[in-house]
């Protein structure tokens, strides 16, 4: 088990102390799991009603995140997936009950309603006016058995929604109405790729296959409706959204919240990617979606997944959803686009500076040639350079050169080959929008300057024009990259190879003859990086680890000229 714990039987303890050193704005209760307001005294003699919610821990943020102003008053942690005890919910109702009462919110979950309801009747039978709301979003199962539906991440919608309503006033019965309805209007459906791991017990709850996603699993952990293949996030969201809107009957006029909530494990990016998918397809069903709530709300853990919620909105439910809310782990709804925005820029009016001087037909052709090798033996070169690099570096080289080479290919139709200085600042502009990452601004510079060095020379066909563009394409990848020969780069290899360049042509060497020298000198500078201990790139972050293997981008030079040489 990998996890950042020090004893899994005081996870909880630790990670409330954690929460309380961070927040000045929070305390706990002597001897319980419970996070208050710090200000929850006065608070109590403020005339409004304090709720409480809680229940396991193991749901973070969830529930002391949402300990603040415009939302709880406090939050009752249990053990990992366990309800708290009566004793600790009972000591946080004592401690924020005021006149005006306490209300309880949970999720319908056997421990929590046994344990509240209890410490709520002991409360009541001392005096303190305490009400209760039990949360039963989650519509993945048929409502077939005594206990109902689980309560899910839609209740933290709830939490916002009874917290505005207590902030504004009102009194104890009209909140708890006001939160009941928040509750009876809000539905939740998950989706799970993978189990997680309760620290006390080490192991996983459940197992799911390589290429399996388990749909409409609990937040404990619990198995779902039922388990299908791994599919694009589009075909997997599908079924969830047609069974929140079939279970909240959403019709044209309806408006609605929408919170794509992480069940733990999953990258920021999907979560987007999963908000967009239901964003379109209620914006396909004529359903206005007037808030969208993305992130990680109430987790399962690590569990890697997503749960989406819906909630229909009048008009005094989204203004206390809007309503201000100082809660540490409340981040404010944001109100989706009617469709998608972009700026349009003048467009481009082709590579810039000068054309520079022309060639021979002949010459023209044979340079497509050689861009489109170079574009070929990158494409197939792909699985080769991801190899390497995801060894020394982070994996994205051959992919990433790959895209570069179809985007140069898809632009060779249109490419002006009889002025090779210009055609070169047309490959440069490509590489600088399509490459991308460290490679991108690094060829997007060699083939710019170049292409402007090339320029300067009467005759574009001449071996030391080339020689002197090589040279100077080599020393911009040195000025923007800060590198030099040694530092286990491309310049490893692009430096030895412009040297070769230049004596094969200051000895007036065929094409082919200037073209094997370098090429022999990049191979030998690829193998020397085998021994070279990184400074530079991605490489260095892994150190010594790279030594025995040779550098993926001294590599992927030496691919590049074997296919000019190819063509020519």
């Amino acid at each position: 088990m990998k996890k950042l714990v020090n004893d899994p039987l005081l996870v909880v303890e630790e990670m409330i102390e954690g929460l309380l050193f961070a927040d000045s704005r929070l305390t706990r209760i002597d001897g319980h799991n419970v996070v208050l307001r710090r200000d929850h005294r006065e608070f109590a003699q403020s005339g409004k009603v304090a709720l409480v919610s809680g229940g396991g821990a193991g749901h973070e943020p969830a529930h002391a995140g949402y300990v603040g102003e415009g939302m709880l008053t406090a939050a009752v942690v249990g053990a990992v997936f366990t309800s708290p005890s009566v004793d600790a919910v009972l000591a946080a109702i004592r401690a924020v009950a005021g006149p005006s009462g306490v209300l309880l919110i949970i999720k319908n979950y056997t421990g929590d309603r046994l344990n509240f309801s209890l410490a709520a009747e002991i409360a009541r039978s001392e005096g303190i006016a305490t009400d209760m709301v039990i949360v039963r979003d989650d519509v993945a199962l048929d409502e077939d058995s005594a206990v109902g539906a689980r309560g899910i991440a839609g209740t933290v919608l709830v939490h916002k929604i009874a917290g505005a309503a207590a902030a504004a006033g009102l009194p104890l019965a009209e909140v708890r109405a006001q939160a009941a309805a928040a509750a009876d209007a809000v539905v939740s459906m998950g989706l799970g790729l993978g189990s997680c791991i309760v620290p006390a017990a080490g192991k996983c709850g459940f197992e799911l296959g390589p290429d399996e996603v388990e749909f409409g699993l609990g937040i404990h952990g619990e198995s779902g409706a039922r388990r299908g293949p791994v599919a694009s996030a589009d075909a997997m969201i599908d079924p969830l959204l047609d069974r929140l809107i079939e279970r909240a009957d959403l019709q044209p006029s309806d408006c609605v919240a929408l919170l794509v909530n992480n069940l733990g494990g999953t990258a920021v990016q999907e979560l987007s990617i999963v908000a967009r998918r239901a964003l379109v397809r209620l914006r396909e069903s004529g359903v206005a979606v007037r808030a969208s709530l993305i992130g990680s709300y109430l987790t399962a853990l690590e569990m890697p997944g997503v749960s989406i919620s819906l909630m229909k909105l009048d008009k005094r439910r989204l203004k206390w959803l809007l309503a201000p809310c100082s809660a540490g782990a409340w981040t404010a709804p944001t109100e989706p686009a009617t469709g998608l925005q972009a700026v349009s820029l003048p467009a481009e009016s082709g590579a810039a500076g000068p054309p520079g001087p022309g060639w021979s037909e002949r010459d023209g052709d044979r340079f497509a040639k050689a861009v489109k090798s170079v574009c070929a033996s990158l494409g197939a070169a792909e699985p080769e350079l991801t190899e390497l690099d995801s060894t020394v570096g982070d994996g994205d080289m051959g992919i990433s050169l790959a895209r570069g080479a179809r985007a140069i290919e898809e632009w060779l139709p249109r490419l002006d080959a009889s002025r090779p200085s210009a055609a070169l600042r047309e490959i440069s502009d490509i590489l600088r929008r399509s490459l991308g990452g460290t490679s991108g601004p690094l060829y997007a510079a060699f083939v710019l300057r170049a292409g402007n060095e090339l320029g300067q020379w009467p005759d574009p066909a001449r071996s030391d024009a080339w020689a002197a563009a090589f040279r100077a394409g080599c020393d911009a990848v040195r000025d923007l990259g800060g590198g030099e020969a040694g530092d286990r780069t491309m310049l490893d290899a692009l430096i030895p190879a412009a040297a070769a360049i230049e004596r094969a042509s200051g000895q007036g060497d065929s094409v082919d003859a200037l073209l094997e020298a370098a090429i022999g000198a990049a191979d030998a500078g690829v193998e020397a990086t085998r021994t070279m201990a990184p400074r530079l790139g991605r490489s260095a972050y892994v150190g010594g680890r790279a030594v025995g293997h040779v550098d993926p981008g001294a590599r992927a030079v030496a691919i590049w000229l074997r296919a000019i040489a190819a063509a020519l």
